[in-house]
């Protein structure tokens, strides 16, 4: 059952898998820039900050072992499931998904960037490390990374599009719905 709608959803055309193919590789893309900053943050930012933006924005080295603002701390094989799970799920239900929406690849491509990045930190430190550190006068947001700012934009842009472009069922109810006489009118 499963394995046929799967095969269902499988891109067919090949401007879809263009799109997919340049999505995927901008995702990839995401993915390395993640890696490597978070390397190049280790390296460099252990014990210390900079200060880029003076009472605004910092670059600090921040490790996490939970999820968004410390949620599930130390449930680090918990996310880690997650994430594939989120992950495959994504993939497996692709088309429905994005419903051909080139949009939508996109923002799917770029979440996943983010999913894998941090799964990437969780299976080899334990933990994510963080290093951009935004805050102004007593407000202060959590430190975050590549990977974090690639699923947020990325859901972003996925949830916009929703907005923009209903799904074609919505749609399709919505007329069916107008045309329909209502009750006592027949």
């Amino acid at each position: 059952m499963l394995s046929n709608l799967i095969q269902k959803d499988l891109p067919v055309n090949p401007r879809e898998r263009h799109i997919i193919a340049w999505a995927a590789g901008f995702g990839a893309i995401m993915l390395i820039i993640d890696q490597l900053t978070k390397v190049l943050a280790a390296h460099y930012l252990r014990g210390s900050h900079i200060s880029i933006i003076p009472n605004f924005f910092d670059l600090v080295y921040v490790t996490n072992k939970g999820a968004a603002w410390g949620i599930l701390q130390g449930k680090v094989w918990l996310l880690l499931i997650i994430g594939i799970a989120v992950a495959a799920a994504a993939l497996c239900f692709m088309r429905w998904l994005t419903e051909g929406k080139t949009e939508r690849y996109w923002a799917l491509f770029l979440i996943l960037s983010g999913i894998v990045g941090n799964s990437i930190d969780r299976i080899w430190r334990g933990e994510v490390i963080d290093f951009l550190d935004f805050y102004y006068k007593n407000s202060h947001w959590p430190a975050f990374n590549v990977a974090d700012t690639a699923i947020c934009v990325g859901l972003g842009i996925y949830f916009l599009s929703v907005l923009i472009h209903p799904s074609h069922d919505k749609q399709k109810g919505r007329h069916e719905t107008a045309a329909a006489p209502a009750s006592g009118d027949e």
